[in-house]
């Protein structure tokens, strides 16, 4: 579903990414691990087409399309969908609106509120005044309003109390389809965190570590995360030189 070919990523003349080759088929969630500052967030803003995210090298295919000049609003149609780990509060916009918009007639907003009590929110502007897990559930919501192939998750459990947390995994399950075996899923994603808390929630099929802009030690997730509990990010730099 989606390719990614030796990208090489700068920002504001900053070389950031380099040189990544990623692939994740239909179906299937993977796991991007890394410490802060070390290009995971970057990766899935070059994959949306934001314009600060210069592609100085390489290219990105979704669903078998270069998308790697492609505006962002047309990935979004062709099927992207991304999560921010901080997402703007919006004065004077009702967060139903955006939900309605997000659904357009696919689907009813009141329901999809509903079904994870998020009704009393729908006339309050977006993201003001609300809590982290509150933040999180309104932009998974959108998510599933917007239905798309790929799902691009930014640290979904950053901010999040425990509480909130077994709710955003829930709707991470359904957006992903956890809840179909794997070759019955036309769903795919890319998971990123730092601490490893949204496997408690998500299973994942590949892992991965980014450090220092490189992709490394791709694998099975929860090995990878038992190494880098016991060993740190250090070793991995290590393992790398």
């Amino acid at each position: 579903m989606l390719e990614i070919e030796d990208l090489w990523v700068s920002i504001d003349g900053k070389e950031v990414l380099k040189g990544i080759n990623l692939a994740i088929p239909q179906g299937e969630t993977h796991i991007l691990f890394g410490k802060n500052g070390s290009g995971k967030s970057t990766l899935l803003m070059a994959i949306m087409g934001f314009s600060r995210y210069e592609v100085r090298q390489g290219r990105i295919l979704f669903l078998g399309r270069d998308i790697t000049q492609l505006p962002t609003f047309e990935r979004a149609r062709l099927g992207l969908g991304l999560s921010f780990q901080r997402p703007p509060t919006i004065r004077g916009v009702k967060t139903g609106d955006i939900l309605a918009a997000c659904a357009g007639e696919k689907v009813s907003h009141q329901a999809l509120a509903a079904a994870y009590d998020f009704l009393p929110f729908l006339d309050r502007e977006v993201n003001y005044g609300f809590s982290g897990g509150e933040i999180k559930r309104s932009e998974l919501l959108q998510l599933l309003a917007q239905d798309p192939k790929m799902v691009l998750l930014d640290e979904p459990e950053s901010g999040v109390d425990l509480e909130n947390l077994e709710v955003v995994g829930e709707i991470i399950g359904r957006l992903l389809q956890k809840d179909r075996r794997r070759h019955h899923r036309d769903k795919s994603g890319l998971i990123i965190t730092h601490t490893g808390f949204i496997m408690d929630y998500i299973n994942a099929d590949q892992g991965y570590i980014l450090l220092d802009g490189h992709l490394l030690c791709s694998g099975n997730p929860r090995d990878i995360l038992q190494d880098i509990k016991k060993f740190g990010y250090e070793e991995c730099s290590r393992c790398r030189r």
